[in-house]
């Protein structure tokens, strides 16, 4: 399981500002955060943001997740 830091206002879809759930890859863990959150599934059809081990990344599907990443979803990070 990955340990997942909830961000903002998403931590009112799951309750938690930490949830813990099963995912090797970046659309993996948000499947199953779908299925453990219902919530959360309006916000991640509109779009999140992840952050692994410190870099963000948006739509890359099968960037990699370690068990022991540090591991953030945000709402989806727009600008620069």
């Amino acid at each position: 399981m990955v340990k997942v830091k909830i961000w903002g206002s998403l931590v009112e879809a799951t309750g938690f500002e930490y949830v813990n759930v099963e995912g090797t890859n970046f659309i993996e863990l948000l499947e199953n955060l779908q299925l453990k959150y219902p919530g959360l599934r309006p916000q991640i059809q509109r779009g999140v943001s992840l952050a692994i081990d410190g870099k963000i990344y948006k739509e890359s599907w099968f960037t990699p997740i370690r068990k022991d990443s540090e591991v953030v979803l945000m709402p989806f990070m727009i600008g620069g």
